[in-house]
């Protein structure tokens, strides 16, 4: 059990949030009340865009421009932050308060090695400087699970991969030892063992420091692992709020029940993961509408559905041999010191990796963070030929991506896309969402006019469950998750035959990771469409995989389908990855 407190440290009530617009006043935070003690982790769940995001930046004051306090109040050990002006503001920042916010690659400064940005914190919050300052970064960096922290300290945030730049998040956040954690999904771009560590660490700084935490997640195998309390937020409003232990065993509310229904498992192998969609749950419990109908009923077509298609019809070519073929596939990063920038090493990002995907199929590439899983999908577009080494062959279709010319390689491209893991990285801010799409269509579907191609663009956004008026807007004003489905929808626009997705469903909550899960597998039976799927996510492999590669540190240690690995796993990287995975149904509470 936790220690017992005097004081709650955070208590808020009556938040109330809204975004002003020229012509629009939509309310995005109603009538918000949280108490959180020290020492507690109270997670905040619900789907993305539910306002969960946006009441960690009001509790912060840190709202873009159009989006404002309406009223509540705030309190930090019964002082009101609403009241404070903002020179005081930037001492809770970052001391008292520590964020860990939701998309690493956009939270981290480009030009600053992320050692710096550490300092940064301990710099502005405690009294060390010089060599303790440096000393004590590194030890953060070593904390958070950074490998060679001494040398990674020097590094930019652009030569690392996505799960240790969100470990670098982490230790920022942590640096100065703040009293409240609010920590924005900070697991989900982390590997099994990682999380696992950071979890670990977490638990222990709360409980040496007292610290509490505010967590705001998907994932409920995590939030049972390690919530005191859980809130559950639709629409802007929580729904349900009670103990973590009873959350768990007697969810209350019909929306939380939904959420259990909505996670993938092994046991939910070729079924639909969800029946309802919480927009037609609460529109029920409203009275307003129909509440159920069975998962993908009633989708709209993306025109995929055809044998004419081009998926369809390279999947029949492609019968008996592989969709995708990779053959001692190596990655190598020069490694350039002093003026002349010599060429005085290499870092082995891949390292003689063999694998076949076969049309129809899902194969799921698993392994830690940096074991060179999204080196491979990259490798594979072609989008490391000026800054890597690439060895080995890729033939798709029987022809060799890794060699063929520009005239070629623009062909292959409608028949292999990718899904990158940062989805506002991967998006142009300056186009709106409609251009974005319309961009990929227009140069690999020639054969579509603008009045086609704004017909594909609608059924597509509406099959990714965003509302049609999204092609008019720019990619900042959707949440994580709702642009990791534009990113989506921009991937499947061209009938891929072959589709690489690097963590798609990470960003995501486990409703729309539901919808998209079943979307993928729609697809699939429709299209013959192959998959490479790259994630740490073991409930997704799961439930969508019929075959596995494990890696560790770029190179393949164990294959094969996803029954023998999933429950006969060899190698001691499978099995200590498989330790490592949180389960709903294992409560682990101290």
């Amino acid at each position: 059990m936790s220690a017992v407190y005097p004081q709650s440290l955070l208590d808020v009530e009556g938040l109330q949030v809204a975004v002003h617009t020229d012509d629009m006043h939509r309310q995005v935070v109603r009538d918000l009340a949280v108490t959180i003690e020290r020492g507690q982790t109270f997670a905040l769940v619900g789907e993305s865009g539910c306002g969960k995001s946006i009441t960690a930046l009001a509790l912060l004051r840190l709202l873009p421009d159009a989006v404002a306090i309406e009223g509540g109040r705030i309190e930090l050990l019964g002082e009101d932050l609403n009241r404070l002006p903002e020179a005081a503001m930037r001492r809770i920042r970052g001391g008292r308060i520590g964020i860990i916010f939701q998309e690493p690659s956009t939270s981290l400064n480009p030009v600053m090695p992320v050692g710096r940005q550490i300092l940064e914190t301990l710099y502005t919050h405690t009294p060390l400087r010089g060599r303790a300052a440096r000393d004590k970064a590194i030890e953060w960096l070593r904390r958070v699970g950074i490998p060679e922290p001494e040398r990674r300290f020097d590094d930019y945030p652009f030569q690392l991969s996505g799960g240790q730049k969100q470990r670098v998040m982490i230790a920022i956040a942590l640096a100065a030892e703040p009293e409240l954690l609010i920590a924005d999904e900070p697991t989900t771009a982390l590997d099994v063992t990682i999380q696992a560590q950071v979890l670990q660490l977490l638990a222990e700084l709360q409980r040496d420091l007292g610290m509490a935490i505010l967590l705001i997640t998907h994932d409920l195998a995590v939030v049972r692992q390690v919530a005191h309390h859980v809130a559950l937020m639709y629409g802007g409003e929580i729904v349900e709020t009670a103990p973590a232990a009873e959350f768990f065993e007697r969810p209350r509310h019909p929306y939380a029940r939904l959420l259990f229904d909505a996670i993938p498992e092994y046991r939910k192998r070729g079924e639909p993961l969800a029946r309802v969609s919480s927009a037609e749950l609460f529109a029920g419990l409203r009275g307003e509408a129909p509440a159920v109908r069975a998962a993908g009923d009633g989708l709209p077509a993306t025109g995929n559905e055809s044998a004419g298609t081009p998926a369809a019809r390279w999947a029949e070519h492609a019968t008996g041999q592989p969709a995708l073929a990779v053959r001692d596939l190596a990655v190598y990063y020069p490694i350039r010191r002093g003026w002349l920038r010599r060429r005085t090493g290499e870092v082995k990002a891949v390292d003689g990796v063999s694998f076949d995907l076969h049309a129809g199929r899902t194969l799921a590439l698993l392994g830690e963070s940096g074991c060179g899983k999204t080196t491979i999908g990259k490798a594979l577009l072609r989008l490391l030929d000026q800054t890597a080494d690439i060895a080995g062959t890729a033939t798709l279709g029987g022809e060799d991506l890794l060699t063929a010319g520009r005239a070629n390689l623009r062909r292959l491209r409608q028949r292999l896309q990718i899904v990158f893991q940062d989805p506002f990285a991967s998006l142009d801010p300056r186009m709106r969402v409609g251009e974005v799409i319309d961009e990929g269509l227009a140069a690999l579907r020639p054969e579509l006019d603008a009045r086609e191609r704004a017909r594909v663009i609608q059924q597509l956004l509406e099959r990714v469950s965003l509302p049609a008026d999204a092609t008019h807007r720019h990619p900042h004003e959707f949440s994580g998750g709702q642009r990791q489905r534009i990113a989506i929808a921009r991937a499947l626009a061209v009938n891929p035959a072959v589709l690489v997705l690097d963590e798609p469903t990470s960003a995501l909550d486990v409703s729309v990771q539901a919808q998209i899960l079943n979307l993928l597998r729609e697809l699939q039976h429709e299209t013959g469409m192959a998959y490479l799927f790259i994630t740490h996510n073991f409930g997704v492999v799961e439930y969508l995989a019929d075959d596995i590669v494990i890696m560790d540190k770029g190179r393949l240690v164990e294959s094969g389908t996803a029954d023998a690995l999933l429950h006969h796993p060899r190698h001691p990287v499978t099995q200590r990855l498989l330790a490592a995975v949180p389960r709903l149904e294992a409560v682990a509470r101290s």
